[in-house]
């Protein structure tokens, strides 16, 4: 049983890690004309090229903060840990909150599901927790039980200062976090316009370091900071490559995030429209609930210990 419990310790940071959570285009590089006054006239274009993309991108970021929800529609893959689908309403008003349905397509997370009975299952947020409907099969081992709790102070807990960046991320991120990862990177570049799902988009691309937009985009402390950066630098990742695709009202409609780690390959791409749409999540009934630290417990697990490690290394 033991060995059950912390495969849902690692599921359970696999997912809310999905939660979670992009061809450059200068044509500067063929123009005419040779000498100083001709390398001095392709750097002041591409400055001001740039300068355009960040006023741009900007806007975007603005105006994807102010919408305040969206439907959201996204496919994760990590490695041979997992492939996910997930597809629902999210707002960011006042943290996050919202619920989507999450389908396990691939890697060993969807082996673990399967398990457990089902490799689909609603996911409720709200600001201070995250709940999962974990299906028949799991409520036979937990008192009849059908949702899990997980406290984001608890998952903090759980892996240590990856937890921590992974709990600051869940109660701050929001649509927009890709865009300001561009910003913060310096390293943005138009590369032109698309259609995207029918709309008419302008695309962006850049390069990120990881671990400096943990330090730029978290509220952890610096020894957080430091744990979490050799955590990373254990998991093999170092940059990302990030895209995102915005209309002519300055909404983000498509983000793709993409790098490499120890285990494998890892991707992001999600898709974001009706902004502005009501969003319903309520906390699921008390009597059919399990807190996840509790449940641990009476496993003989203590959060935050080696018994829990495995959630840690899903999250990294």
């Amino acid at each position: 049983m033991k060995s059950t419990t912390v495969r849902r310790v690692g599921l359970s940071i696999a997912v809310a890690t999905a939660l979670a959570s992009v061809a450059a285009c200068d044509s500067m590089g063929s123009s005419g004309g040779s000498g100083k006054d001709g390398k001095d006239d392709k750097a002041a274009a591409k400055g001001a090229t740039l300068v355009s993309s960040i006023a741009a991108l900007r806007s975007a970021e603005q105006s994807t903060d102010r919408a305040d929800s969206a439907k959201v529609e996204s496919s994760t893959v990590v490695g041979s840990v997992m492939s996910m689908d997930a597809k629902g309403n999210l707002a960011w008003g006042d943290g996050i909150t919202g619920t989507l349905t999450m389908t396990y397509t691939g890697g060993t997370v969807a082996r673990t599901m399967r398990a457990a009975g089902s490799t689909s299952m609603e996911a409720r947020y709200l600001p201070d927790a995250y709940y999962a409907k974990m299906g028949e099969k799991f409520a036979a081992q937990a008192g009849g039980r059908h949702w899990l709790k997980y406290d984001y102070d608890d998952l903090a807990k759980l892996g240590g200062s990856s937890g921590a960046y992974l709990r600051d991320q869940m109660q701050n991120s929001t649509p927009n976090q890709s865009v300001k990862l561009l910003l913060a990177s310096g390293d943005v570049e138009k590369v032109g316009t698309e259609s995207v799902r029918g709309r008419r988009t302008t695309h962006y691309s850049g390069t990120v370091n990881v671990a400096d937009l943990a330090t730029k985009n978290s509220s952890l402390t610096a020894s957080q900071l430091a744990g979490l950066k050799k955590q990373l630098t254990a998991a093999g990742v170092s940059t990302e490559q990030v895209d995102i695709w915005v209309d002519a009202r300055n909404l983000l409609v498509k983000k793709v995030e993409k790098g490499a780690m120890s285990s494998g390959q890892y991707s992001q791409t999600a898709y974001y429209s009706d902004y502005g749409v009501k969003v319903d999540a309520t906390v699921p009934p008390a009597d059919d609930t399990e807190d996840f630290t509790a449940l641990l417990k009476k496993q003989g697990l203590t959060p935050g210990s080696g018994d829990t490690a495995t959630g840690s290394g899903t999250s990294s």
